[in-house]
């Protein structure tokens, strides 16, 4: 605890710099779902405040430090955070350190912060429990408002709040100026073995954002269900979204999204990527499906 309030006076500082920076620079989404870094002001040695050390439990705080902290504060990442399929990050992992998930890992690395979701109930947290790191614990984002939540705590806690301002304002920009294409039509977000994605995810509110009404929705069905291909080719959906990596058939389970009865049901795909967390990648989704939709 001495270590964490002996820094105290150096975070407070911090956030009265970072709050008076006008012009702090980030990249944002471009329409294709790729993200370009945008140009940001160099900052002077008196102002790299906040941790040096950061290390991250989980893949969706991976992402969350690798869009808001400073490249040179992140210490450990998780394996995942270089997988193209999982992470819309992937490309910016290039020459950091991932890492296996041991406690002695992260003992080595000594950090000045640990972010998991919730990095607390970590397996790696409870077996360093003696020495007492700092921590933020994130959870799961099931919409817009819980990605600008955890963005907000993270940019506070990495010293960058306004960098997580800045990208939280263009966030919204971006979604308030979307057409929404989706006119009240109806979705099925469809995986591999027949799962359908229902009300009170991230997706579900991804396609609400959009003009979409969730298939499961009209079905009553909770978060995660089954529905069969007869299930649903008599609910007579508009569209199936379907991971994009399914567009090849690689075993039964993609297969079965290619089933010759489902062929004329317009179809949409999304990378896993930009889905499976929250994260600023959510622009990314909602410009990449509202496309689409126009194209219908």
């Amino acid at each position: 605890m001495q270590r964490q309030n002996a820094r105290r006076p150096a975070r407070l500082h911090a956030t009265l710099v970072l709050a008076m920076l006008a012009g702090a620079g980030w990249w944002c989404m471009a329409g294709s779902g790729a993200m370009a870094a945008a140009e940001k002001a160099p900052e002077k040695a008196s102002e790299k405040v906040g941790p040096r050390r950061i290390v991250s439990l989980n893949m969706c705080a991976d992402e969350y430090l690798l869009a808001l902290a400073d490249r040179g504060q992140i210490a450990g990442l998780t394996r995942n955070a270089a997988d193209p399929q999982m992470s819309a990050y992937a490309a910016r992992t290039r020459g950091m350190r991932l890492l296996s998930g041991s406690a002695e890992e992260v003992l080595a690395i000594d950090p000045d912060l640990i972010v998991g979701m919730p990095a607390r109930r970590s397996a790696v947290v409870t077996a360093l429990a003696g020495q007492r790191y700092p921590t933020l614990d994130l959870a799961s984002a099931k919409s817009l408002a819980d990605i600008e939540e955890q963005m907000r705590a993270v940019s506070n806690a990495v010293g960058k709040p306004a960098r997580g301002a800045a990208m939280i304002a263009d966030m919204e920009r971006a979604l308030a100026a979307l057409p929404r294409n989706g006119h009240g039509r109806v979705a099925a977000y469809y995986q591999r073995r027949g799962y359908l994605t229902g009300t009170g995810t991230l997706v579900d509110d991804l396609m609400h954002r959009v003009g979409l009404v969730n298939l499961a929705e009209k079905l009553h069905k909770p978060a995660l269900s089954r529905l069969s291909i007869e299930e649903l080719i008599a609910a007579r959906p508009d569209f199936i979204i379907v991971e994009s990596a399914t567009d090849t058939v690689r075993d039964q389970g993609t297969e079965m999204l290619h089933h010759p009865a489902l062929k004329d049901i317009p179809r949409l795909t999304l990378p896993q990527a930009w889905t499976v967390c929250g994260s600023p990648a959510y622009v990314a989704a909602a410009r990449s499906l509202d496309a689409q939709l126009a194209r219908h």
